[in-house]
This record gives C-alpha cells, structure tokens and sequence, in this order.
C-alpha cells in the first residue's frame, strides 16, 4: 500500500512559506496549509504535496472512440481511470462528484483515512499491468482532469511506454507549457476541450481563461502528439455563428485541417439544470461552418447523426461506421502503415501501427 501524499512537481518555495505552484495556468500562491484552486495539492510545512497520488475514483475499459477519439487506435479499448479534483469548476460538468466532490472525499484523502468508500489506492506497476492484462493498447488519464495528478500520471506514462502501450490524456488544456513539455515524451494523445473560444464563457463558466488552453493545443501539436478536438455546443453560451467560424479558424491554422474535431450536444447537468439541451440541427449546422474553414473530419455527437461517421473527403464514400461508440472499417485498405479510401486511394490520418488483423 502507498500514501496518496507525494511531493509535487513543478513549484517553488518562497521566503515567506507560501508556494507558488507551477503545473497549471493558475499559478496558485498557497499559503501555509491551505491548497490551491484544484483542493488537492496543499502547502505543508512549505512544501508543497499531492494529495491524490495512486488515489483511483473510477477505472474502465472503455471503446477508445468514447473518449472520444476517431482517428487513434480505432477499434481497440483503452483502460481509463481518474482520481479527484479539478483546475476548473465547470457549471455543467457531467463528472461533477468527481472533479468538484465534498470536503469529505478531501478530508478522508488528507488523513488517509476512509479510502475505501471513495476508491483505491494503486502503484503506476499495477495500472499497466492491468491494461496488459485485459489487452488494452492504451491508458486512458479521463474521468477528471489528469493535470491535477501530473505525479502520477508522469509515473505510470513513463513505465506504461516502457512496456509499449500508449498514453492518452483527456484534458482541459489548462497545464503550463513547463509541465507539458516535461510529460510530452510520454503521452501520444492530447484529446483536449475547446469549450469555446470566448475568454468570458471560459471565467463566467469555468472560472479559467482560453488563452492557455490554445496555447497548450498548438503546444501539443508542435510536440507531435496527435491532437483530437471536443466542443461541447451549449445552446446561447458557445454556438454563435461568429464564434464557432473563429473556433474553426483557430483549429485550421493552428492544429491543421487534418485534426477530428468533435462538437458534442450539450445534455442540462450539475448547475446548468435550466439551460436547454442541444439539438442534432444545431450542432449539423455548426459542422456546417467547420467543414468551410477547410476541416476535413469533423463529428457530431451525443446525437443520433450520421457525422458520427467518418466520410472520405475527397469522394465521399463511407470509411468508418460507429455505433455505441465503437469503430468499424467500411471503406479503408491498408497501404504499408498508411490507410486509404478503397474508391478514390486519398490518404486518410488514422493511427493504427499494429499488423494483427484487427482494424
């Protein structure tokens, strides 16, 4: 068994015995005792601890589609886990008891006491033999936001490549370029959240600011890990015209046309209760606008759509089919490591290195 208090990575100790953290755009100053915005990294005796290392809330093998991802391993599962807390507080956030719990989950991690009704606690030796065991081709960090257990996740990402499986984080964006470049040999995925592109909804609706989270994306890019995009489209908050085209615009320019986007059908949750749901017509309208900044793969979901599929873009025959969150080749021949459209031969951007007979 392992504590769930480690030293943290990433800050400074200053004269007065406060710290300033440096793993995400807050930057939080945290005086003596107290934690910073995410409640689970804490100033103790000047030095500053995680909280949560090893602490597992939720694990699963999950669809890798479901994260989602179209274009990496499709086909396979991912063996996906999370912990507790949060850089963000996201208004409707669907993982709310997880990234925003009660000062109960906090006070039983800080004793080490109780773990039992909130989860377990695990060794990164115990998450990668778990996902070799069940025949994953990947670990997914999801559920909550992975920064808020950099520790962790840099541990078991730095074994989990060492035994050839691949990292997937499922993040907000919000890590410091410092922190990002440090964990980037050993992740292959960014799969990360433009909520919008408007710095209000970002502080009104997250209590964050979208400059570091495009900051982080391009980051990634430029790193050479693979980038997927999710937008989830909140009727009156985020799918203005102007807004989405500018979403669009940052994307082509900044990730390439080749990026999956994702726009996904905002469902009322947590403190969002009376906003209306969005409808398959919106986010089919929003696509609209996506795929005439030049974005080739372009997805609807959380709505019955055929856009959940994936479309060749040059002739417009059928490549890939999902349902339930799963993957299906329909139209791709393998050439080498590359895939192309059985009917045209355009080179379509899906990652799957494996010659086993599956995708």
């Amino acid at each position: 068994m392992i504590s769930p208090l480690k030293e943290a990575m990433f800050y400074r100790r200053l004269p007065s015995g406060d710290v300033r953290c440096g793993l995400c755009a807050h930057r939080c100053l945290i005086a003596a005792d107290k934690t910073g915005f995410c409640r689970v990294r804490q100033n103790i005796g000047g030095v500053l601890y995680s909280l949560n290392y090893g602490f597992v809330s939720s694990e699963a093998i999950d669809p890798v589609e479901k994260k989602p991802l179209h274009h990496f391993l499709p086909g396979t599962t991912t063996y996906s886990l999370g912990t507790f807390g949060c850089n963000f507080k996201c208004l409707h956030c669907q993982n709310h008891r997880l990234s925003q719990p009660g000062d109960n989950i906090y006070a039983a991690m800080e004793k080490g006491s109780g773990l039992n009704r909130f989860g377990e606690i695990v060794t990164p030796e115990e998450v990668v033999n778990r996902a070799l065991l069940l025949d994953s081709k990947s670990i997914s960090f999801t559920y909550n936001e992975p920064t808020v257990w950099y520790e962790f996740v840099y541990d078991t990402a730095v074994l989990a490549k060492e035994r050839g499986l691949y990292v997937i984080l499922v993040t907000n964006g919000y890590m410091t370029p410092e922190a990002l470049d440090f964990l980037a040999p050993y992740i292959d995925v960014y799969r990360v959240d433009l909520k919008s592109f408007s710095n209000d909804f970002y502080e009104n609706v997250a209590l964050a600011r979208l400059d570091p989270v495009t900051a982080s994306a391009a980051q990634a890019k430029k790193a050479g890990l693979f980038v997927e995009t999710v937008t989830l489209l909140i009727p009156g908050k985020n799918d203005g015209t102007a807004e989405s085209e500018a979403l669009a615009s940052f994307i082509s320019h900044n990730l390439g046309n080749e990026t999956p986007v994702h726009l996904t059908a905002f469902r009322p949750h947590f403190k969002m209760n009376d906003s209306p749901p969005a409808a398959a017509a919106l986010l089919e309208s929003r696509r609209s606008l996506f795929t005439a900044a030049g974005l080739l793969y372009v997805y609807v979901g959380n709505v019955e759509s055929d856009f959940q599929n994936t479309w060749c873009p040059n002739c417009g025959c059928l490549l890939i089919s999902r349902r339930y969150h799963f993957g299906e080749n329909d139209g791709l021949e393998r050439r080498g490591n590359d895939f192309v459209c059985v009917d045209c031969g355009e080179k379509i951007p899906i990652f799957y290195p494996f010659n086993d007979g599956g995708f």
